[in-house]
């Protein structure tokens, strides 16, 4: 049975902090957005401690959920993850005293499985007795995975507070895989063959749903795996993005010329399985698609042909602007600092 909480949502404008706001508010939570734009309930830059600390001053929540991010668009080159990989160590630092500051009983954080490193895992499905955050082979793969490690460290290493971590698969669906379509129009899309090579996927909903489930059913200082049943290459992926919209497939390249695109070249050589039996058993959650490719479909179904509310709900997490108890604004961007 799920009690209402007074939540405080770090990254709350994001993409993935919308659909988290949605799944939090249908559960009966009321959620308070955390942020520096204008849409949120309350305003502060969290790479800025003592804004932060200000910000929170005389308010009391019961958990802090940990998603704030700088991607603005998918990133590219190494570079492109440097904003975010401050996030999740000074920013994490920040809001691990503010929690601490309002009464916080309980965190939970926003993890990725490329935690468990980038390159080719093989057959190994890989669960949550993995080790987390290895030393990363280059010095740029090293900054995204301390960062990452060192998100969880701070996480777990609240000890007057009960630290969760959510590692999710590569992030599909309503208000995501919409930035695709202009460049899958244009062409400006290409993908080296999978050979292959696979890794997890979950669309936002799903990812937002377990979030929700963490609130209620986490247990303390656990990690859960969140993704959905069937790895699928990135290739494979972007092609599904394609024939679900009647775009043009698109163009096959050699993987030797994505190089130049340092951060895309290393993801599409990464081969991870990961299982998320521990989610499903722990927090009683389960995907509602097994793979994204279903989960394409089913995004294009509520997109051209569903019922009003389902293309209203698409609309919104798309950038439409629809205030909710607590909540957010519009913006379709994933920057949500």
């Amino acid at each position: 049975m799920t009690t209402h909480q007074n939540i405080l949502l770090a990254g709350a404008t994001g993409v993935l902090g919308r659909h988290i706001t949605r799944a939090l508010t249908e559960a009966g939570h009321t959620v308070t957005g955390l942020g520096r734009g204008p849409a949120n309930d309350v305003r502060a830059d969290v790479l800025d401690r003592e804004a932060t600390l200000r910000a929170v001053d005389g308010r009391y929540y019961d958990t802090v959920i940990l998603a704030a991010t700088a991607l603005g668009k998918a990133p590219l080159r190494h570079r492109d993850m440097r904003a975010t990989d401050a996030l999740r160590v000074d920013g994490t630092a920040h809001l691990v005293e503010a929690a601490r500051a309002t009464g916080v009983r309980r965190i939970i954080a926003e993890s990725m499985v490329f935690g468990y490193g980038y390159g080719d895992h093989g057959a190994h499905v890989l669960t949550e007795d993995d080790p987390f955050g290895p030393p990363g082979t280059t010095a740029a793969l090293e900054q995204h995975l301390a960062a990452m490690r060192i998100k969880e460290q701070l996480t777990f290493g609240a000890t007057d507070m009960e630290g969760i971590a959510l590692r999710f698969g590569l992030f599909y669906g309503a208000g995501g895989t919409d930035a695709l379509l202009p460049m899958l129009r244009r062409r400006q899309l290409p993908v080296a063959d999978d050979h292959g090579r696979v890794l997890p996927w979950v669309d936002l909903a799903d990812a937002a749903r377990a979030v929700a489930a963490a609130v209620d059913r986490g247990r303390p200082g656990e990690a859960y795996n969140v993704t959905d049943r069937t790895p699928f290459g990135f290739a494979a992926h972007v092609r599904a993005v394609a024939e679900e919209f009647g775009l043009p497939k698109p163009l096959t390249v050699p993987l030797w010329t994505m190089r130049p695109l340092s951060y895309a070249h290393v993801t599409m050589r990464t081969t991870l399985r990961v299982s998320s039996a521990k989610a499903e058993r722990e927090l009683g959650w389960t995907p509602r698609h097994a793979s994204s490719r279903d989960g394409l479909a089913a995004l294009r179904a509520a997109a051209c042909t569903g019922p009003a509310s389902a293309q209203a709900g698409v609309a919104h997490l798309a950038g439409t602007r629809l205030r909710v108890t607590g909540a957010v604004g519009p913006g379709a961007r994933q920057r949500s600092r």
